[in-house]
């Protein structure tokens, strides 16, 4: 009799005999969760690595931060009412590898949550596609796998870390500091600011370091503050959550991504589990999952447009060489994705046409009221504007006020 096909075409007979295949199957094996981290932080390290040199940060810009912190502080608390917490913010040193340590144990939960649901959809989808049976659990067991479910399950934590090894690697070479990922952390500890990339833009725009210190620290001040609100991180968890559990991924596409995979070639290997620039996963939107979707660009938008608003004003009021700063800034993301843990990992676009939406409805906000005004989007969740709020301002104040 001959052997069925094999799932999303791959050849057992091939995989079993690639030396590759042998060290993959002995990384899979140690995965205890849906995603191997030790990996992934392996990856990002190396990805971020090849922004260049990043030594140990000079104990000397100590003070030139904390200063530029005690000051964005002030001027925050100040001009949003958002009221910090009991203790004074505290400044890190970060090397990149640091930022990337943190940026995992502060988003673990939220990935490993996305990368659960991934997991389980793409084993529904295996069996709709190739139900078990003996004829396909034979040479599964070739492979020293029992059915495609624990294909999935030992593959899936492979496949989920070369991602986020990417995603945070991308990032760990252009974040300035630990609050520049659009989806909010918990507010926990010093603030990281990762002094390399740093002093990098400030070379590449010849910025006034002090200038632009503060600049960063009035941005990250903003967020800090933005995430002591208790609800805030929760929310996003509940948001992304909801999202994952009713999507549905484009099998036909991951068929033919693992169609041409070559087991002893490893370019065909890294094509299969996605390149620089294409997600992992493709997610199908039905009007459902674009409504919940819209409620996760309208968070980020939220979130950092308000970041952007707060950040820009002080800032032009408060610093000499504020224009520079603002053309460098602008230049420095005109190629970033803002999230690309959503970009890269499901396919769908959260992206910096929302957040200049988040920063144009909060300059719209300000001239029809105020500050404070503006202030109460952190209430609570049902603060928050919408998408169609952001998009019309007056519709929030309708609302709100």
């Amino acid at each position: 009799m001959s052997t069925p096909p094999f799932p999303f075409g791959m050849d057992p007979e091939s995989l079993r005999d690639a030396p590759l295949f042998r060290e993959l199957q002995r990384v899979m094996s140690s995965s205890s969760g849906p995603v191997q981290w030790e990996l992934a932080r392996q990856l990002a390290v190396a990805g971020a690595a090849e922004a260049g040199a990043d030594p140990e940060p000079a104990g000397s810009a100590r003070a030139g931060l904390e200063e530029a912190l005690r000051v964005a502080e002030l001027q925050v608390a100040d001009f949003t009412g958002l009221e910090p917490a009991n203790d004074l913010l505290r400044v890190e040193l970060a090397r990149r590898a640091d930022w990337i340590a943190g940026a995992i144990e502060a988003y673990r939960p939220l990935v490993e949550s996305a990368a659960t649901r991934l997991q389980d959809t793409l084993a529904r989808a295996m069996l709709e596609q190739l139900p078990a049976d003996a004829e396909t659990e034979q040479p599964l067991a070739a492979l020293g796998l029992g059915s495609p479910e624990e294909l999935i399950r030992q593959l899936g934590p492979l496949l989920q870390a070369t991602q986020i090894g990417q995603v945070f690697g991308f990032l760990a070479a252009r974040v300035l500091g630990d609050h520049d990922v659009g989806i909010p952390r918990a507010a926990a500890g010093p603030i990281g600011f990762v002094l390399t990339n740093i002093e990098r833009v400030e070379s590449d725009w010849s910025l006034d370091p002090r200038e632009f210190r503060t600049f960063v620290a009035l941005h990250q001040v903003v967020h800090r503050l933005q995430s002591e609100r208790p609800w805030l991180p929760t929310y996003a968890a509940t948001i992304v959550d909801d999202f994952l559990s009713t999507m549905t991924i484009d099998v036909d596409a991951i068929q033919q991504r693992f169609a041409s995979l070559a087991p002893a070639d490893p370019e065909s290997l890294q094509a299969a589990f996605g390149g620089e620039d294409d997600a992992m996963f493709g997610v199908v939107l039905d009007d459902e999952q674009r409504l919940k979707l819209d409620r996760i660009r309208a968070l980020v938008g939220a979130v950092e447009g308000h970041g952007d608003h707060v950040a820009t004003t002080i800032g032009a009021r408060l610093l000499g060489t504020y224009p520079r700063i603002e053309e460098a800034m602008r230049r420095h993301r005109d190629d970033e994705d803002l999230d690309p843990l959503f970009a890269r990992l499901l396919g769908v676009d959260v992206g910096r046409e929302h957040v200049e939406l988040g920063r144009r409805f909060c300059e719209t906000v300000v001239e029809l009221t105020d500050e404070a005004t503006l202030t109460r989007m952190w209430a609570d969740a049902e603060a928050l504007p919408g998408l169609a709020e952001l998009e019309e301002p007056r519709l929030w104040l309708a609302r709100t006020v």
